[in-house]
């Protein structure tokens, strides 16, 4: 074995696995099997033009040395993004474990619930700042949050309002560049419009529906927004407030006012700069629109033995599930950074969060004090971190301050804004006050902490915050490590065993792919700092533009949006643009297959689009005829088709290619959702299927990690017409020469997780990628094989093969008594995680091994499902009393000095030898989903809450 080939480490299968694994699955090599699975018409004819692999230790430094190319100067830009620091004991035991960033998100609680408290935790901090009732469990960036606000207040509008067809909404103009540009985004397609001015003019007509307000504004400005609430609560108009999170320890918060909604992100908690992300968003809210609000909500409930336990509350967690019908196509949240971000509030508590906030704020102050005295005029009234700032030549100033390795935001010819983050020591806001001097040839003014408000008293924050345990409690190292420690103890993540999700794609992420992410000189970069300072990451991004180019087979990429689903809107957007472009706004028709993903339609219609839903076939396949005919019907107004390829069923169409030229044919564009892309890599490509754009889920095929539920990163890649068309952003130029506007806040989106990728791609190499593509369909059609006889395979290819997923029915097992939701269950009591439950048909599950599992742990869940199986033929349908209905089986169950159930403890606990040797203990029992819908409790409340409940 070659130690150095990366992708003997990251595909599981050795080479004397084969033919084992042929025999069972009854082919003779893996060119029968491929040839069996995918269609020959749409075979790539030549390998990927990709370098050959190069070894993880190559690879390493490489990416060192493309590190060192960035310069990390110290950044006073702002504009949302702020450097902070991680406490090394978050950054240990979180961002760099696989207990954390490999689990799943947590749909089966029962094995889940640490990161569940993580996410509570950190909900329970957005609402004591921000002074709201509801908080979700994260959204992807400030100004994705901010557009979401804009379409729900839109979606929740009174009925006088929705009869008059009110459609303005007003954005003050202290709002951050990048909001401003994706609520433009987000706006047009659904008609809402934007109205930009003055606060202090605004004249509150009735035309309005909603405002939104930055606190403290882009330039550093502190408002007092109370009347402007009032006036618009008098006036039917709702507010939402986007606000910076270390502010409000300080600051009056926004709900104290009333407003409807406050956002922001979380990125100053502790999470790097990352060159614009990943970073967590939040989203709070009243307790009145907890059906409205967008992405995932974390909830108290309980569990079968009346214990408490928590879950995802609410359908609202994934508003996608209403399809056409949704105001959101958010499915996604940023759990790894909510979590590090939630636990930056437990280790330093209330007391540690006021003394950064005040250390930032008394250095601000000193600042100012200091330039006034030069002879600048700084010009806010009331601040909190950052200063505006008169000077008489701001491009001079920066440049001075560039020669000492500072950044600045320059405003205009003679303003300046500077803001002072957490990071900023005595000696670096020396340096700083330092250029000022040098500008103004005046002689350095001595720092001191500034004795004045800079806050008025109407705007200083009286009331508490983070008063329950868990914020009070872990302020020590060994503390909160061994907190963080019995959270991870509670999840099951891939560092335990297979996650065979279909459509998900849960495979190894590498540590060497993993590594880089911790380095100074990649977490620590401004994503609006000049691009010759991010000369590594322009490297990286370009190149990895270029292998996303090769592999769909597209003209060009765009790495912005920064979650699957953005990548779908983004898709359509740049459709939309180009049908525009040529005269033909009118296509406004989404034709999308009944099986598709909810977030398509709710993409589509978020993007303008109206939807027409089509068939599938007995097979699982798109019905041609019936598309043929809904192509032939609205063929003036056909704007796209929208499909996942393999199909959601896990299936190569071999009527592809009579599809896309059908659309085609009939002046549409194809949309190509990638989340099968696993299945496609080397062997065939969007391109060759006869598609226009496609996005790609990085976290899926491209090896980020879900991290409990996102990050996640999802570009598009287009075809030569769309190029043109791709996003751009309002501080750094992105995209083509006739751009969209942003699909998210920062220019790449989330940069710093995009090294994953462009590792894993480095060090796989031409070979390696389509290796692992044929290693997923290997180990997929494996375990339909293995499986054969017991568990019925609902779809397959026409010569009876899968892709690299498979659905299996278990709706057969109703006439036992057993539902599916009972054997995603009862897997736990095996140690796996269950596959994709009921989608995307009810009742089904479907399974997806990816390549990077061994042969070993492909026959140990297969053994789990076998087992299962048995236990099902012995149930009884008259008796619930069963091993299947009673799991998961918790460690208290089984130990418990009493035990009334028809089946022994170790049947419940032990039901293979090999559980034994790696016992995974859920630590609830079932959870009931419906009380904790009917007592919504989504903040770490006090325990009499939870009773009185």
């Amino acid at each position: 074995m070659n130690t150095e080939v990366f992708a003997s480490r990251h595909n599981g299968i050795t080479e004397r696995d084969l033919p084992h694994m042929f025999h069972t699955i009854g082919v003779e090599n893996m060119e029968q099997l491929i040839q069996e699975t995918i269609p020959n018409d749409i075979r790539l004819k030549s390998p990927l033009d990709l370098p050959e692999g190069i070894s993880e230790h190559e690879f390493l430094s490489h990416i060192q040395k493309l590190s060192e190319k960035n310069k990390a100067f110290k950044t006073y830009i702002g504009l949302g993004y702020h450097e902070s620091l991680t406490p090394s004991v978050i950054k240990r035991n979180i961002l760099e474990n696989p207990g954390w960033y490999t689990a799943y998100t947590p749909y089966q609680a029962e094995i889940a619930q640490g990161r569940l408290e993580a996410l509570l935790n950190f909900q329970t901090t957005v609402c004591d700042l921000t002074g709201m009732e509801i908080a979700n469990a994260s959204l992807l960036d400030e100004s994705t949050a901010a557009a979401e606000a804009m379409t729900m207040l839109f979606d929740v509008r009174s009925r006088q309002q929705k009869k008059e067809g009110i459609l303005k909404f007003f954005v003050s103009e202290e709002i951050l560049p990048q909001t401003l540009s994706l609520l433009e985004t987000r706006s047009h397609p659904l008609g809402i419009e934007l109205v930009v001015g003055n606060h202090e003019e605004f004249d509150f007509s009735t035309d309005f529906y909603g405002a939104l307000l930055q606190y403290p504004g882009k330039h550093g400005q502190v408002h007092d927004y109370a009347s402007f609430v009032e006036k618009a609560k008098a006036n039917d108009i709702k507010v939402a407030v986007a606000a910076d999170i270390l502010s409000l320890v300080l600051l009056t918060p926004p709900g104290e006012w009333g407003v409807d909604v406050v956002v922001g992100t979380t990125q100053r908690f502790g999470i790097p700069l990352g060159y614009g992300g990943p970073h967590a968003a939040f989203f709070a809210t009243k307790e009145d629109y907890k059906r409205n609000i967008p992405g995932r909500i974390i909830g108290v409930t309980k569990d079968t033995d009346g214990n408490r336990a928590l879950r995802m509350a609410l359908q609202t967690r994934e508003q996608h599930i209403k399809r056409d019908k949704a105001t959101s196509n958010i499915c996604t949240a940023q759990v790894l950074l909510a979590v590090m971000a939630g636990m930056y509030a437990v280790y330093h508590g209330p007391n540690g969060l006021r003394y950064i906030a005040q250390k930032v704020h008394n250095q601000t102050k000193a600042l100012a004090q200091s330039l006034t005295k030069m002879g600048c005029i700084q010009v806010n009234t009331a601040f909190f971190d950052t200063i505006e700032v008169q000077v008489s030549d701001s491009a001079k100033l920066k440049s001075i301050a560039e020669d000492k390795e500072i950044n600045i935001n320059v405003v205009n010819g003679k303003t300046v804004s500077i803001s002072i983050n957490e990071a900023t020591s005595q000696t670096d806001l020396e340096n700083l006050a330092s250029c000022f001097a040098k500008l103004a040839d005046a002689e350095f003014q001595n720092l001191e902490q500034g004795h004045y408000e800079a806050i008025p008293a109407s705007l200083q924050r009286k009331t508490p915050f983070l008063e329950h345990e868990v914020f009070n409690s872990y302020h020590s190292e060994t503390e909160l490590m061994r907190y963080i420690k019995k959270l991870e103890r509670k999840d099951l993540a891939l560092n335990h065993s297979m996650i065979s999700l279909g459509s998900c794609t849960m495979k190894l992420n590498a540590a060497s792919e993993m590594l880089p992410l911790s380095w100074t000189n990649w977490g620590n970069i401004h994503p609006f700092a000049p691009l010759d300072q991010a000369e590594g990451y322009q490297i990286v991004l370009k190149e990895l533009e270029k292998q996303l180019n090769v592999i769909t087979g597209f003209a060009a990429t765009s790495l912005q949006p920064n979650s699957g689903a953005q990548g779908e809107y983004a898709g359509l957007m740049t459709i939309r643009a180009y049908h525009k472009s040529r005269g033909e706004e009118h296509r406004n028709i989404c034709i999308i297959p009944a099986s598709a993903h909810g977030t398509n339609p709710a993409s589509a219609v978020m993007a303008g689009m109206k939807v027409v839903v089509t068939k599938t076939d007995d097979q699982g396949n798109i019905d041609v005829a019936d598309l043929e005919e809904k192509v032939l019907l609205h063929s003036e107004n056909l704007a796209a088709l929208m499909i996942t390829y393999p199909s959601t069923h896990g299936v190569f169409e071999s009527s592809i290619i009579k599809i896309t030229k059908l659309i085609h044919d009939h002046g549409g564009q194809v949309y190509m959702d990638g989340a099968n892309m696993n299945a496609q890599v080397g062997l065939t490509n969007p391109a060759t299927i006869g598609a226009d754009v496609c996005h790609l889920n990085l976290h899926k095929t491209f090896a980020i990690p879900h991290g409990g539920g996102g990050p996640g990163v999802g570009p598009i890649c287009v075809a030569e017409q769309l190029k043109p068309f791709l996003p751009t952003n309002p501080v750094i130029e992105t995209g083509g020469e006739k751009a969209i506007t942003a699909i998210s806040g920062a220019p790449w989106g989330s940069a710093l997780a995009c090294l994953i990728s462009y590792g894993y791609i480095k060090m796989l190499g031409t070979q390696g990628l389509t290796d692992a593509t044929k290693i997923a369909i290997l180990n997929a059609n494996y375990i339909k094989d293995r499986l054969r006889g017991k568990f019925d395979v609902l779809y397959t290819g026409e010569r009876g093969r899968a892709a690299h997923e498979m659905i299996i029915d278990c709706r057969p097992f109703k006439a036992h008594g057993i539902e599916v939701t009972d054997i995603a269950k009862r897997l736990m009591d095996y140690g796996f995680h269950a596959p994709t439950v009921s989608f995307p048909v009810a009742g089904t599950i479907m399974i997806e091994p990816t390549e990077s599992e061994s042969l070993p742990e492909l026959d140990r869940f297969c053994d789990a499902m076998l087992a299962i199986r048995e236990e099902i033929d012995e149930a009884n349908p008259a008796d619930s009393d069963n091993v299947l209905k009673n799991a998961p089986h918790t460690l208290n169950m089984v130990t418990s000095d009493s035990w009334e159930f028809p089946y022994t403890r170790q049947k419940a606990a032990f039901p293979l030898e090999y559980v034994g040797e790696n016992k995974f203990w859920p630590t609830v029992r079932r959870v009931d989903e419906a009380f904790g819908d009917r007592n919504l409790i989504c903040t770490c409340a006090p325990i009499e809450a939870y009773a009185e409940a």
